[in-house]
């Protein structure tokens, strides 16, 4: 519903897997191909960067951010791993900070 009261009817592509080890050594690294991919982390050292003209490849993990050894295996495919601010947002938060701030 909120797709078109937007007036924009193209849906997001969502991906979801059970384990996240095959899914980043074997499925990440050709999903990202071509994009910027960005890693959303509380920790991170950079912000979120605004207004990308480019295909765009975000990863979101739970409220907290991901694991330090998922940042490191998001990093090693090519990731930028960003941040929003100081405080931790929950999904339903992040999720449209980071596309406005992205788009």
């Amino acid at each position: 519903m909120g797709l078109e009261q937007a007036r924009d009817t193209i849906l997001p592509e969502v991906f979801l897997r059970p384990l996240f080890k095959p899914f980043a050594e074997d499925e990440l690294p050709p999903l990202i191909k071509d994009t910027l991919s960005f890693v959303a982390h509380p920790g991170a050292p950079e912000p979120c960067p605004r207004d990308v003209r480019q295909p765009v490849t975000l990863a979101i993990g739970p409220e907290g951010g991901f694991i330090q050894y998922e940042i490191e295996k998001f990093m090693s495919c090519g990731f930028h791993a960003v941040h929003l601010g100081q405080r931790i947002l929950n999904i339903e938060a992040a999720v449209p900070s980071l596309i406005s701030r992205l788009f």
